[in-house]
This record gives structure tokens, sequence and C-alpha cells, in this order.
């Protein structure tokens, strides 16, 4: 029963097909009613009319109504309409464990150990959690296993289970009729032995799919397999597997024992187990300690004093992030938590971090008392507190002694700071003023943050670090298209020698220089001098690698190395929107475009304001013919920065896809009328509409202007589709690259 883009059943909207199965097909919706996109799972063709198989389909709704679990996809509701029942269920993005193998099966290898025992954890959590309620899933397979862009677990497709006799003795008995004797229902390759034999099934039968799940997952192979069905259920019910060396291999060989009675008793005593396998690993590996500094309370009378409290914070983590062997997660993610009153141990688990760092300070008058206190996350106790009472005058002390303090704590050694000249206090308020408005993505914030910048030079002109956080903004702008990238960079580039003339040896302000001459100058000659200058010596901090792994490895072709630093990126500093951005870029341009996209989702959610994502959410729609999903993303961007030749073109492709062109045409009349960010919009616009040869065409007049961002956003991104246009060579050969 396959439902076009725009089907209604009830109040929810068919946008697109997610994937089909043997028992359902799923399409991405739109409730209407609550405004969220959900999946809603439809009964096949072949058995809308069995009323037996509407009835089991319903039950199956029932069920999953019961299971309320983290790692459990949720069930919404139950709707019927024009003839079509479907499951309403909570839309999970990510990938899926299959699709995560798939790219591991080639070259032979399966996760990480971790990664495979953090995975197989939540799935088991997920199936206790099942059992309890007497559910088994009898349909268990890396298909049906999601991973979140987050690294949180979903197990789905219940459309299998069925009940247990010892189930408990509530309304949920009656939910599901019990499976004929004889019937074969389930997956070859992941069934247990008593189920390919179309014997009684249990909880026992999920611990032998949980198993061979397990296997896969840490070999890169399937447990069992054969030519045909027949062949691969007789390997379940005779063959043992391919032996597997791991320090899970105890738990994946009793899991798929053939008799029932010999595996785990519950998935409880699996869980048990996988646990004390991790627990080994780390306290075998002696991982590195990391740290989050959260936003320091600000307890002064002025309430304007939160700019300070929060750069003291900041500045603790940049001292912090001078220890060798020791993980800092970047301003961004910690000062996400900034008034929210968490729990410490689900602020370390979100930020996977070991120890919290939080503190407090007053000041009145040039008096200035710090309190701060260093918590180990596992327990929530003290490893260490202080209180300092000192003169204002001391502020470098105290975010010196703090972190010496904190690395006598974990037993780590501080590595000293590149010696540079300390500011005056007043031009160093300024400058975390600044810092304070950097990440919030806003017009408002941008300007307010240049006004602190200006006012920290005023203070004192010889104060390197504001001339970078100018030549950011510069930046910045040029790259959205809110100012020339003549104008713009020229001066960017000014600000940035300025800073070095300060400072020879300021890491952000070469790679300032090295962005301008890649991205303005195209000369990739300086702008790898100043890339090796600027990454000369770690620990880099999250921007300054975000900007080495965009500006110099992806805008190179060297899209691998990028993903790598995006990824440690991401690990330092997970809460921020624009590096999830930026990683969807790389990853469109290695072709991984379900990645990209879900990586683009994740960005919008961590920040529904960040119009840049949403443009870029609807252009990824568009270009993958998602049209229905693409507009509304297109609309939200739009909305948000009407002015920016992004945003117009995208809105006009997705207008034009979706038949509204008399939307569409006003917008392409202002591109066309516009000489410097015309072109780009256009490019976008003829991305949308698959028009690939003039995309190419229009994207070589972008990069004739110098626009910043065509780089990144077209060249390497689109590459994959641009290169078999026409104009492709002349595009590489106005860029400079190979």
């Amino acid at each position: 029963m396959s439902l076009t883009s725009g089907t209604r059943i009830g109040p929810y909207e068919i946008l697109s097909p997610l994937g089909a199965g043997g028992m359902g097909e799923v399409y991405r919706a739109r409730d209407t009613k609550l405004k969220r996109d959900v999946a809603i799972k439809v009964l096949p063709e072949a058995f809308a009319r069995d009323p037996n198989r509407v009835a089991r389909f319903q039950r199956e709704a029932e069920v999953l109504a019961t299971l309320n679990h983290p790692n459990i996809a949720a069930v919404y509701g139950f709707e019927e309409a024009a003839g079509v029942s479907g499951i309403v269920l909570e839309l999970v993005e990510g990938a899926t464990l299959a699709e995560r193998l798939e790219g591991l099966r080639a070259e032979g290898s399966g996760l990480e150990i971790d990664d495979a025992i953090e995975i197989a954890v939540q799935i088991a959590e997920a199936l206790e959690a099942a059992h309890a309620r007497g559910i088994v899933h009898r349909d268990l397979k890396p298909a049906n296993i999601k991973i979140t862009p987050a690294g949180k677990v979903k197990v789905l497709d219940f459309g299998l289970a069925k009940l247990t006799q010892d189930a408990p003795t509530d309304d949920v008995q009656t939910l599901m009729a019990t499976t004929q004797a004889g019937m074969l229902l389930g997956t070859a390759a992941y069934m247990a032995p008593e189920q390919a034999n179309g014997g009684p099934t249990d909880a026992r039968s999920d611990i032998f799919s949980f198993g061979v799940v397990l296997y896969e997952a840490l070999s890169g192979r399937r447990a069992f397999g054969g030519d045909s069905v027949l062949d691969t259920l007789n390997a379940v019910v005779h063959r043992e597997p391919a032996s597997l060396e791991s320090p899970a291999s105890g738990i994946v060989k009793r899991c798929l024992e053939k008799q029932p009675s010999q595996r785990f008793p519950t998935m409880a005593d699996v869980k048990t187990a996988l646990l004390k396998v991790r627990e080994q690993r780390s306290e075998r590996s002696q991982a590195s300690p990391s740290i989050a500094v959260l936003p320091f309370a600000n307890m002064s009378r002025d309430a304007d004093d939160e700019y300070f409290s929060d750069g003291l914070a900041e500045e603790i983590i940049n001292a912090l992030a001078q220890m060798p062997g020791l993980k800092v997660i970047a301003r961004t993610s910690a000062f996400a938590f900034k008034g929210k009153n968490e729990d410490i141990r689900k602020i370390a688990d979100t930020l996977g971090v070991t120890t919290v760092l939080e503190g407090s300070v007053r000041r009145a008058g040039t008096r200035l008392r710090v309190t701060a206190q260093l918590i180990q996350a596992s327990d929530g106790t003290h490893l260490w507190s202080q209180r300092y009472d000192r003169e204002m005058s001391d502020i470098f002390a105290v975010q010196d002694e703090i972190a010496a303090a904190i690395a006598g704590a974990l037993q780590l050694k501080l590595s000293p700071a590149p010696e540079r000249r300390m500011p005056t206090l007043p031009a160093y308020e300024a400058y975390l003023q600044y810092r304070s408005y950097q990440w919030k993505f806003t017009p408002e914030a941008a300007q307010r943050s240049k006004e602190c910048l200006e006012r920290a030079l005023a203070l004192d002109p010889d104060f390197a670090l504001p001339y970078v956080g100018l030549a950011d903004y510069h930046l910045a702008l040029a790259a959205v298209g809110a100012i020339r990238s003549d104008e713009a960079m020229p001066r960017a580039r000014e600000l940035a020698q300025r800073a070095l003339a300060l400072d020879p040896d300021l890491p952000d302000a070469h790679a300032m220089l090295g962005i301008i001459a890649g991205h303005y100058d195209y000369d990739r000659a300086e702008a790898e001098r100043r890339f090796r200058l600027a990454t000369a010596r770690e620990p880099l901090s999250p921007h300054l690698r975000e900007w080495y792994a965009g500006f110099w490895l992806f805008s190179t072709g060297r899209a691998e190395e990028a993903r790598q630093q995006m990824a440690r990126v991401i690990e330092e500093d997970p809460l921020c929107q624009m590096w999830h951005y930026m990683s969807a870029l790389v990853l469109q341009g290695l072709g991984l475009n379900d990645e990209a996209l879900a990586l683009d989702r994740m960005a919008v959610e961590l920040d529904p304001q960040f119009w840049l994502g949403w443009m870029q959410l609807g252009l990824g729609y568009a270009v993958c013919g998602r049209h229905a999903e693409a507009l509304p993303c297109a609309e939200t961007a739009y909305a948000a920065a009407p002015w920016s030749p992004y945003t117009i073109g995208v809105m006009a492709g997705a207008c034009a896809n979706a038949g509204r062109t008399e939307e569409a045409e006003p917008l392409l009349a202002r591109l066309h009328a516009d000489s410097y960010g015309g072109p780009l919009g256009l490019c976008l616009y003829s991305l949308c509409r698959g028009e690939i040869d003039q995309a190419a065409e229009w994207a070589v007049k972008t990069a004739d202007q110098r626009f910043t961002g065509v780089i990144t956003l077209v060249f390497r991104a689109h590459g994959p589709l641009l290169r078999n246009s026409a104009a492709w060579p002349a595009l590489m050969k106005t860029l400079n690259l190979s």
C-alpha cells in the first residue's frame, strides 16, 4: 500500500517513505496538530484487507503502548482512515546498526569493542523492559536497531512480538493472540533454534537473537549464513559460528547455546555480564580523566557581573586544556546547562566526562570571592574544594591556582601555557563580555560582540585576542552573505596581522590568515603554511580544530581526515550546533547523505533558531528528492534570514519543487538582480531543482566573486553531484583546486 506525499491519515500528513518490510511499510509524516514529524507504520496492501492481519496490527500498537522505555521507540497512537490503518510512532533519526555495520563489513571488521558494548547494553535494557511486561520481540536484528546521532539506541519493530504465558496479569495479556504452533515468523539469520523449528518461544529466544546481533557487531560478519533460507535455518539449528576473538566472546557464546536452558536465564543477567566487561576494560585501560567546567554562579548584587563569572569559568577551561591527557569539554557544551539546575551525574553522562567543576563568584568593589569544587561524577563526592578571597587585580592568578589545584586532584601535570602579555583588567572584562555573545549566532549578538571587542581594544590597544575576534566577526558575515567578501576579508586580514604583530605565536591568528589565503586569495601554499603554524602545538581548541578540519582539510579534498577531526570536535563540544552543521557538510561531501541529514537535524534540535542548519536541511532534503520535507525547513530558514542568498535560493527551489511558482518567481528575480550574492543563491536553487549543469555554472560565477562559502558549501559538499557537469573543470581552475 504505497502512500504518496500529501496523503492524510487522520491528522497526519504523509511526507515520504522511510522503509518497508514483510510486516509493514513505514513513512515519515507530519502531525498537523502538534506540529512535529512522526513515523507511521501501515500494513502492506496484501494484508490490509485481511481482518486477522489488521487485528494483529492493532494488537501490536496496543502492546507497544504498554512499553515506556528510553531505548524503545514510543507509540503515539493508532489511526484508521480511508481503509488505511497506521501505528503512529516516535520518529527516530539516525542510522540502523545494519547500516553502521555495512560500511565496516567491506573492511572485514566490526565496531570498536567499547562502542559495541555500549550499544549492546542499551539493547539489553530495552529487551529487559519488554520481557518484564511479558513481551518477546522475536525479530531482533541490526535493521531493527537504530542509533541516533547522540548515540542513543532505539529498538524498533515489535511487529512479531508475542506475550509469554507468565506475562503480568493485567489487560496487556489480552492484547496479542498466541502464535499458532508450527508457524515460522522472523528473520532466518537471527532466529533462535527453537524459533527456526517452529517451536514455542520465550525471552530466551530473544537472548539468542541478541547474541547473534552482538556477534555481528563485534566481528562485522554474520554468525549464521547460507545460500538459501533453508541453509541458513540449518546453520542456526545445527552449526556453531566461527570463533570470536573479543573480551565479550564468553557472553556471545552463552547467548548462542542451542538449548534455551543453557543460555543466560534473563536479559538482566546478560546486561550484568556486559557491564562487568565494560567495568573491567575501564579499569585496565586507565582512561584519561575528563572534565566539564560549568558556568560559575554569579553571586554579586549586579546582574551584569554574570559575564565576568562566565568568563572566569571559560578561562579555567582554557587553562585546563593545556594539560596533556585531560579531555576538557568546550565552553559551548558546558554552558548549555547554565541555569538548569541539572543533576551533576546527568550532566557528566551527557557530556561524557568523569569530573565536573562548579563554583561561584561574588564581587564587591575591588574585592573578589571565588569558590570552586571538583566533583567526581560517578558518586557525587568532592575531590577538591577551595575559596579564594582576593583583589580584582589578582584574577589571573586565581585562574591559574584553580587550574593547578585541579591538576593536583587529578594527578596530572599542568603544562605551562605560552608566555603572553596580560591585558589590562577593564579590557579583559570587555573581552569576556564578547565571549558571552560569541556563540549565540543572532544578528543582535553579533553586533554586541563587535561592540565589546572594540571597547576592549579602546581600553588596551596591545591586547591581541580582540583583533582575532573582530577578524572572525568579519569572516562570519562574509560567509553568510551579510557583507561582500572583498570588503570583509581584506579587513579580516589586517586585523589578524595586527594580532600577530602583538603575539607572533597566536594560533588563531595564523589560522585566520590561512582561511583568508585559501578561501579569498585561493593561495593553497600560503594557506597550508599558515595552518601548519596554527596547529603546531596541541591541544587545539574545538573552534581552531573546526577551522582546520573545514577550511583546510575538507576544502582541499581530505574529507576523511576532516571527518575524523570533526568527530573529535564534537566529542569535546557535543552540544554546539555549528559543529554538527559543519560535520554534516563533510559527510555530504563523502556521499553519506542520510548521515549528513541526521547531523543537520541534530543541529536544529540543539538550537531551533539556527537558520543555517534549517537552510542546509532544506537543501539536503531537496537534493535527495524529499521535497515535502524540504519546504518547511526552507520556510523556517528564510523567515529567520530573508536577506541571505542562501535562504533565498533554497526557498525559491523548495517553492518551485512544491509547485508554488508564484512564490518562487519574485525570489528568483531578487537573485538575478543581485550581482554579488545572486550567483550563489541561483546555484543553490539549481541544486534544489536537480539542474546540475546550471548549478555548476552559477558556482563558477560565485567563485569568480570569491564568495567565502563557495568551497565548503558548494564545491566540496556537493562535489559528488557537480563533478560530472561540463563546468566542473572551470570551477576547479577558478578555485585553484585539484
